[in-house]
């Protein structure tokens, strides 16, 4: 199969090289999927992007017009992505269900942990020789509650990281798993109000879009931790910002931001003009921002570049891609029934 892949760094391209093994004609390029970039699908039959390619209607309508027949797509979430749009322009769509949950629990427990022991504060610091101990007082994570709203793959391995550590643990989804060992089942409500930690692990929807808003923070502890390793849009930044500066939210972790489309995976150190919200957020000193790394493992990475040869591969074979197909309506169903698929 031919397949031009978009937004590709440096980093993943031996992942993809390793997964591929020369199987699938692929073309590499750093530049994002756009209007403008599109024609470089010309004479493809798939397109592999990363979250913030622009995959809307306006683009899929001329990616059809060029012939593409399949979106894959190097992440779980497809909310970058107009499915109906795809549907109806006969294309299918495959994503990459789950991979290393390890990998984003990690970084999100690692969030908490530095937000918590001022270790960027202290850092800075130490490499001024500043080796005073004042302003870094912390709080011991045991016996603490912490919310787990979202109780996916990752959702649970940072359930259990905390309560290794000896935390009282409750979780909100609105599917709950069941015989989950460790976490409380709560209503939202009840996580808002007790959770000393809020961590979020949200599928980006139209029912989880803003899902903490000023109604939401208001429900919240005075100087609750919130962190986000899911999609910016969970939450509406200019309210947590109004309460970080009136110390309702104690502790903020962001590794993904509402607007960061355009903004994050690339340096944009030399813009003249900053993003005013994001600057705002970052004047303060219990505000941790990371550039949308937490998937970035030497593990995740293979899984995920593993995942998106093996979709290629299925449909080559005339099959559909099980739990990976994300496509709309008769392709959904077409998957869950393991059926041959012809474009």
């Amino acid at each position: 199969m031919k397949a031009v892949a978009y937004s590709i760094k440096p980093f993943e391209k031996e992942y993809l090289a390793k997964a591929n093994q020369k199987k699938h004609d692929i073309t590499l390029i750093s530049n994002p999927l756009g209007l403008d970039t599109s024609l470089y699908a010309q004479g493809k039959d798939a397109v592999i992007v990363f979250t913030n390619d622009d995959v809307s209607a306006p683009v899929i309508e001329k990616l059809a017009a060029m012939g593409i027949k399949f979106i894959v797509t190097r992440s779980s979430g497809t909310d970058h992505i107009d499915q109906e749009a795809a549907a109806a322009s006969g294309i299918k769509i495959a994503n990459v269900p789950f991979y290393s949950p390890q990998a984003v629990a990690e970084h999100a427990v690692g969030m908490a942990f530095a937000l918590n022991r001022q270790m960027m504060k202290a850092d800075q610091h130490s490499h001024d020789f500043d080796f005073r101990n004042d302003d870094l007082v912390g709080f011991n994570f045991s016996g603490k509650t912490v919310g787990i709203i979202g109780l996916g793959y990752t959702g649970q391995a940072v359930a259990a990281i905390y309560h290794g550590m000896g935390c009282k643990v409750i979780g909100y989804d609105i599917n709950f798993p069941k015989n989950l060992r460790h976490i409380r089942q709560v209503s939202r409500d009840q996580l808002l109000q007790t959770a000393d930690i809020i961590s979020l692990h949200l599928p980006l929807n139209g029912d989880t879009h803003h899902f903490i808003n000023a109604e939401t923070l208001g429900l919240m502890k005075p100087r609750v931790m919130l962190i986000n390793t899911s999609r910016g849009l969970l939450i509406d930044t200019a309210s947590v910002l109004e309460a970080l500066e009136n110390r309702k939210v104690g502790y903020l972790g962001l590794d993904v931001y509402e607007f960061e489309k355009g903004l994050f995976f690339e340096n944009h150190q030399q813009d003249a003009v900053r993003d005013p919200l994001l600057s705002k957020l970052m004047t303060h000193p219990n505000v941790l921002i990371t550039p949308h790394q937490a998937y970035l493992t030497q593990e995740a990475l293979q899984e995920i570049a593993d995942q998106t040869i093996k979709n290629l591969d299925l449909w080559q074979a005339g099959k559909c891609v099980g739990k990976a197909c994300a496509c709309a309506k008769n392709c959904q169903k077409n998957a869950e029934t393991e059926k041959p698929v012809h474009s």
